[in-house]
C-alpha cells in the first residue's frame, strides 16, 4: 500500500534536517581553534607545559590564549620555581673567553655598546629609547675590546657540567641574585638593573650611595611577610664606618636605615646569603668567630657567633630552608645548621670524612638533590657531595667550562617577576 503524502513529505524534511545539522556541526568542528590547548583540562595542561624546557617556555606563551595564560599565572610560575635546580651563573668576555671576579673593578673603560648578533638580547641596547638604539651614543666601538660579557650559566648533572647559554649581553657586573633576579651595575645611566635573564624582562633602578668598588657590599633578598624584593646596599663611609640603605623595588627609592655596629666588618669579600628571613655575612677574610645577619622584614641587624671559628675555606650558604655553615676540620668537613636568627644555635647536622680536602670551598646547595657542591682552589675543579651514598664525585667539565675563569654566583632559572602586574590571574 502506498504510504500517504504528509507522510512522505515529513521523512523528507527530517532527512533535509538531518543533513543540515550534520553539516552544521561539520563546520563548528572546522572553526575550532588547532592545537591541544581547548581540548584538555587547564590544570592537565599546565602539567604539560612544566616538562617543556626552560629556554622554550617564554615563546610557547605565544601558541594560543589558553598557554598565554597559563604559563605566566602566578601558580604556574611557583610550580616550576619548584622543580628547578639550582645552577652558578657567571660573566664570559665575549673577545678574550675570560670571566672576570664579581669582586674586582674592571680592568678596562665602558666606554661603547658593541654592535649585537644574532639574536642576542643586549641589555644596554634595551634600556635605550627606540629612536637612539642604533646610534653610537657611547663613542667609537672599541674593537676587540673586553667590556662585553655573555651572561651564562653551569648546570650539575649525571656527574657533568653542562654551559647554559641565555643570549643575552652586558657590559655591567653582576651584584647578586634571588628567585631567578639578578642585579647588575647599570653602564647606560649610573644606577643598577633588575632583570630575569630567561624572561629578558628588566627594570633599571637608582643608584645608592657611591663609594668605592671593594668598600661596599649588595644583597637581594624577597620579603617574605610583604612579598615584595628588597635590595640592601652595605658601605663604608668616609669615616669608616659601615653604613647601610635599603631599596624596596615597589617603590624604587633607597632609603638609610640603622647599620651594623661599628667594628663588625673588616671586609666585603663574600657577597651575603640569603636563609631564615635575612641576609648573612661573614665579616672577615679570616679567623671569624661570628656572622652577621640582618632580617629582611625590620631591617635589625645581628651579631651571630659560630660554632667554630671561620677559616679561608669556610662559607655560610642556604641549604633544604636552613642556613649553614660549612667549616673544614682537619681533612672533614662539618656542616652545622641555624634554623632561627633569634635563637642563634647551630646543630651539627653532617660529617664529610670520605674524599674531603682541605681547600675545597663550599659553592651553594642543589636544591633538588641537596648534593653540596665544592670548588677546590687548587686546579679549579668542581665536586659534589651526595649525602645518601656519603661519596664526594668529581664532575666532567667541557672546555667552555675550563675557561670560565671568573667567580660564581648561586641562582635558580625561573620565570619570576618583581611586581604582581606580570602576573596573570590563575
Amino acid at each position: 500500500m502506498a504510504k500517504p503524502a504528509g507522510n512522505r513529505n515529513m521523512g523528507l524534511l527530517k532527512s533535509v534536517e538531518g543533513r543540515a545539522l550534520s553539516k552544521k556541526m561539520e563546520d563548528d568542528q572546522k572553526k575550532q581553534p588547532a592545537g591541544p590547548a581547548p581540548y584538555f583540562h587547564k590544570d592537565c595542561m599546565s602539567n604539560i607545559l612544566l616538562w617543556l624546557p626552560l629556554e622554550s617556555l617564554p615563546s610557547s606563551r605565544f601558541v594560543c590564549k589558553p598557554w598565554y595564560n597559563i604559563i605566566n599565572s602566578r601558580t604556574f610560575i611557583e610550580s616550576h620555581f619548584c622543580r628547578s635546580e639550582s645552577v652558578l651563573i657567571f660573566l664570559k668576555s665575549i673577545s678574550r673567553g675570560r670571566s672576570y671576579p664579581y669582586s674586582t673593578p674592571y680592568p678596562f673603560p665602558m666606554t661603547s655598546i658593541p654592535e649585537e648578533e644574532g639574536n642576542t638580547f643586549s641589555v644596554e641596547v634595551a634600556l635605550l629609547p627606540s629612536n637612539l638604539k642604533t646610534v653610537p651614543i657611547f663613542g667609537p666601538h672599541l674593537a676587540g675590546s673586553s667590556s662585553k660579557f655573555f651572561i651564562q650559566f653551569m648546570e650539575f648533572k649525571d656527574r657533568k657540567i653542562k654551559v647554559g647559554k641565555y643570549n643575552v649581553s652586558c657590559l655591567g657586573n653582576i651584584r647578586a641574585t634571588c628567585n631567578g633576579l639578578i642585579l647588575l651595575d647599570n653602564h647606560v645611566k649610573k644606577g643598577l638593573i633588575v632583570m630575569n635573564p630567561v624572561t629578558r624582562k628588566l627594570i633599571a633602578l637608582p643608584l645608592g650611595t657611591l663609594c668605592d668598588y671593594l668598600k661596599e657590599s649588595y644583597g637581594f633578598a624577597l620579603n617574605h611577610v610583604t612579598g615584595d624584593y628588597k635590595l640592601v646596599h652595605l658601605f663604608r663611609d668616609e669615616f669608616e664606618y659601615v653604613t647601610c640603605e635599603t631599596l624596596d623595588l615597589a617603590t624604587r627609592s633607597w632609603r638609610a636605615v640603622n647599620g651594623p655596629s661599628f667594628g663588625l666588618f673588616n671586609w666585603f669579600g663574600h657577597a651575603p646569603v640569603s636563609a631564615i628571613g635575612a641576609l648573612h655575612w661573614i665579616p672577615q677574610l679570616d679567623n671569624s668567630d661570628f656572622i652577621v645577619s640582618m632580617e629582611v622584614e625590620n631591617e635589625r641587624f645581628h651579631r651571630i657567633p659560630l660554632p667554630q671559628s671561620c677559616t679561608t675555606h669556610d662559607r655560610v650558604m642556604e641549604m633544604g630552608g636552613l642556613l649553614c655553615f660549612v667549616t673544614h676540620e682537619d681533612f672533614n668537613i662539618d656542616i652545622w645548621n641555624l634554623k632561627s636568627v633569634h635563637e642563634g644555635i647551630w646543630t651539627k647536622q653532617y660529617s664529610i670524612t670520605k674524599g674531603s680536602l682541605i681547600d675545597m670551598v663550599p659553592l651553594f646547595s642543589l636544591r633538588i638533590s641537596g648534593d653540596v657542591i665544592f670548588r677546590r682552589k687548587e686546579d679549579g675543579s668542581f665536586h659534589a657531595y651526595d649525602f645518601k651514598s656519603e661519596v664526594m664525585r668529581e664532575f666532567e667539565m667541557d672546555k667552555e667550562c675550563n675557561e670560565s675563569l671568573g667567580s660564581y654566583l648561586p641562582h635558580v632559572n625561573s620565570l619570576h617577576s618583581w611586581t604582581p602586574s606580570h602576573y596573570v590571574s590563575d
